[in-house]
């Protein structure tokens, strides 16, 4: 009985040695000073992408199957406030040849391709779909309680699904899906959300071509209840191997107003693999300043971006 038992413990250490797991800091520290018409410099975080750290594991269970977790947290940079809590993500996965679940606080599907055609380098304080497209700036990005589903890529089309539960919580459902296509030279993304929070129902179709000189940037938005049809175009320039050029023109039209215009010319340099110089100009028209978007007339801004 006792060499019964101490053979079953050394199995099962054996077994805990053998199963590959992996604990990961990682972040992004990114900071802008802007400059907008008529007001002061100011320096904010997040220019390109908002600034975070995280925690993400993962144990590799045999047989193809992997557990994952992840707790992402964001931070200003400008005066080191974080959170609330790790506002951003927090969930645990499960992966394998059927592809991955996810379980917790989590970007939705519509989410997943936002940004993915975007001019600018989908830049927060400069990009023109930032910007400018209400179906970028305020559909409800990372419910609480969700439930997440990607397949996994066949012949470069995927897709994914996402919901989550209201817990007595009413109008709280936000439920979406993606699929896209990647092979060679083309992207090509569709996205739909039905976001209860806002009352609203988003459409988004997102398309790049890389031709080698150029890569063309297309995006079409729509926000059904709101009547809002919006789209942009732009291209992004190799002009060296550690420099890109970007241009892009965003609009916005509400039916019975005036159309939101705006557009920008960014570029970024690339000091190392993880950190990265930019700089950009942005130029609204006056219904995007004035109107829903709320845009700055014109914004001039240099920036520095460091991941780890």
């Amino acid at each position: 009985m006792k060499k019964s038992l101490i053979a079953l413990a050394v199995l099962a250490a054996s077994g805990a040695a053998m199963a590959q797991s992996s604990v990961t800091l990682y972040g992004v520290a990114d900071m802008v000073l802007h400059k907008d018409k008529n007001v002061s410099a100011k320096l904010t975080s997040g220019g390109v992408s908002t600034s975070r750290w995280g925690i993400k594991g993962e144990e590799d269970l045999g047989g193809g199957l992997k557990a994952g977790f992840l707790f992402e947290q964001g931070i200003k940079l400008d005066n080191g406030a974080a959170g609330p809590g790790f506002d951003r993500q927090t969930y645990l996965s499960l992966s394998g040849g059927f592809g991955e679940v996810k379980f917790g606080k989590i970007w939705t599907a519509y989410d997943d391709i936002g940004g993915a055609t975007d001019a600018a380098f989908n830049a927060n304080v400069l990009g023109p779909v930032a910007l400018i497209f209400q179906s970028q700036y305020e559909y409800t990005a990372n419910p609480n309680n969700g439930i997440y589903y990607a397949t996994p890529s066949f012949g470069g089309f995927s897709g994914a699904v996402s919901t989550n539960l209201r817990e007595g919580v009413a109008n709280s459902r936000v439920s979406a899906f993606h699929v896209k296509y990647e092979g060679g030279p083309l992207f090509v993304a569709l996205g739909y959300q039905d976001d209860e929070p806002n009352n609203e129902k988003y459409t988004r179709i997102g398309a790049s071509y890389d031709l080698g000189v150029a890569k063309l940037l297309g995006t079409y938005g729509r926000a059904k209840n709101a009547d809002v049809n919006e789209w942009s175009i732009g291209a992004d320039v190799p002009v060296a191997s550690n420099l890109v050029v970007s241009v892009g023109y965003a609009r916005s039209k509400q039916d019975g107003m005036k159309a939101e215009q705006g557009w920008s010319l960014a570029a970024a340099y690339a000091l190392s693999k993880r950190t990265t110089a930019y700089a950009g100009y942005f130029d609204a028209n006056a219904a995007a300043v004035n109107g829903r978007a709320g845009a700055p007339d014109s914004r001039f801004g240099v920036g520095l971006k460091h991941t780890f």
